[in-house]
């Protein structure tokens, strides 16, 4: 049982991770020692499960897929979207500096983590990580996409989005935000939880409305980690230390995404007014389509997200050791 409510903990950290834009669920999961095991549990939905299945051999069944493991995992990610929804959209849009800071420390702490589990450091391992790293910059550099409630363009963004999820150093939150679904699928979901009290009274047009954004967006989810999921397993067992390093890379590359100080612009590359703490100024009807960097000034707002950076490093360090010590 502890080891189930553990794995429930960390499914919960890798649910928050993939709700920010720019931080990895999949760099939790590496993190806290459960990435391979996660892949090969998933990958191992195949022909056989299901012939397991369709005998009536469920405990075998159980066995050969790791279900326990998977369901405390997805339970608690499950649960972890569903619960911080709301409160990192308030946070988001009220004291983004703030949760930006937080956030780059978790990632700033990862790239240390992630790279030590390095083995050797040969030249296609170096050259792997400076091709993760390259990549993950030039990710940061497109412009997002127009929003889309299309339900095969859902469908899409599911399986993106959920193949990105599982990488280590790739938001697939900030995969969505350049497919231009982010924001309608947070909302979707929120509104989804807002409609249960209503659903109870029997209006379910509220409910039906988020229902048709989040039923495409899972059919993906499930496409995407079912086939995603082989490939990054069998790359892992044949060439692990490039794969790390690649993914180190990502991570690495990812930072500049979460760098808390940055102007934000609208379509028509517009500078946004902020305040203090990088809440926009704007009417609810203008979005953001980028963003830049900037450096902050000394003052008050700056060393609060300083002290945040620090907790977000010391919130990693304290993940690794935990799993460290479950693992002895």
């Amino acid at each position: 049982m502890k080891q189930h409510i553990l794995n429930f903990i960390k499914g919960f950290g890798m649910g928050a991770a993939n709700v920010i834009p720019g931080v990895s669920g999949g760099t939790i999961a590496l993190i806290t020692g459960i990435f391979e095991r996660l892949i090969n549990s998933v990958k191992s939905f195949d022909l056989k499960a299901i012939k397991l299945i369709f005998k009536g051999k469920f405990k075998e069944f159980a066995k050969h897929t790791d279900l326990v493991f998977l369901m405390a995992v997805f339970l608690g990610a499950g649960i972890s979207v569903i619960s911080l929804a709301k409160g990192l959209e308030y946070l988001f849009i009220n004291y983004p500096i703030f949760i930006w800071s937080y956030f780059f420390g978790l990632i700033l702490a990862s790239v240390y983590f992630v790279g030590k589990t390095i083995e050797k450091w040969k030249i296609p391992v170096i050259l792997s990580f400076i091709i993760g790293a390259a990549i993950a910059i030039s990710i940061t550099v497109l412009k997002p996409a127009s929003e889309n409630d299309s339900f095969i363009y859902l469908i899409l963004c599911g399986i993106v989005g959920i193949s990105s999820m599982i990488l280590p150093g790739l938001s697939g939150s900030f995969v969505l935000i350049l497919m231009g679904n982010y924001e309608l699928l947070l909302s979707s979901v929120n509104e989804l939880i807002a409609s249960i009290s209503p659903a109870i009274s029997g209006d379910f047009s509220q409910m039906f409305d988020a229902l048709m954004i989040i039923i495409p967006v899972g059919i993906g989810l499930v496409i995407g980690l079912l086939a995603f999921s082989h490939l990054l397993s069998w790359i892992y067992k044949k060439f692990k230390n490039q794969t790390i390093a690649l993914l180190t890379g990502f991570i690495l590359g990812s930072l500049g995404i979460i760098w808390p100080w940055k102007n934000s612009f609208d379509k028509n590359e517009i500078l946004l007014q902020t305040n203090n703490f990088g809440k926009l100024l704007i009417a609810e009807d203008v979005k953001v389509y980028s963003f830049q960097q900037y450096f902050p000034s000394l003052d008050s707002v700056f060393f609060i997200s300083i002290a945040l950076i620090i907790i977000g490093i010391v919130s990693i360090w304290i993940i690794e050791k935990t799993a460290k010590k479950q693992e002895k």
